[in-house]
């Protein structure tokens, strides 16, 4: 039985890259060429928030960095930066993970909502005392407003479809200790 944890735990976490790997190639396709005026949402945020929450064993640290790292250095942000104010915030977010376990969705969405507006306030600040050229500030009010919102509709991917469910107070991690 602890060969089929450890192999479901190194499955799920392959999936997650796997999962970075999709969302990155939907990200660079040239779909429409024109400038828009709205920007979507951070799904690979969202579903990192979702994990790190819901089964923070599939995502370690070094997974997290791997994977948006990736994906600074693809969307041509400034490496790193995007990368670590994630990776601060999905830590956040797994330390307060036991009080959130027996809480309501509700209580979920604010708890990730306050981690995503962080992350896109503190990634506004730091370019601009870097003085980086930032992006509209409805561009970044449109991909924040969009990534509040589809939130629930990853976790609702991430709970039926995926099978990454919250722990319940008695359940065993892949090394048999409690969560």
């Amino acid at each position: 039985m602890n060969d089929l944890s450890l192999t479901r735990l190194w499955l799920m976490r392959g999936a997650f890259l796997l999962l970075t790997l999709v969302i990155l190639f939907f990200h660079l396709l040239p779909l429409d060429t024109t400038p828009s005026r709205w920007a979507g949402p951070d799904i690979l945020l969202c579903f990192a928030l979702a994990w790190s929450l819901r089964r923070p064993e599939y995502v370690p640290p070094l997974v997290l960095a791997l994977a948006f790292l990736c994906t600074d250095l693809l969307l041509q942000r400034p490496p790193g930066l995007w990368a670590m104010l994630a990776l601060i915030g999905c830590e956040n977010l797994k330390s307060r993970g036991r009080s959130l376990r027996d809480s309501n969705f509700a209580a979920e969405w604010i708890a990730a909502g306050l981690i995503i507006i962080g992350i896109s306030i503190g990634y506004r600040i730091i370019l601009a005392l870097v003085l980086v050229d930032l992006p509209s500030l409805t561009l970044s009010l449109s991909e924040l407003g969009t990534t509040l919102l589809i939130y629930p509709a990853v976790v609702a991917v991430t709970h039926f479809l995926m099978g990454v469910r919250k722990a319940a107070p008695g359940d065993l991690d892949a090394l048999g200790q409690r969560v």
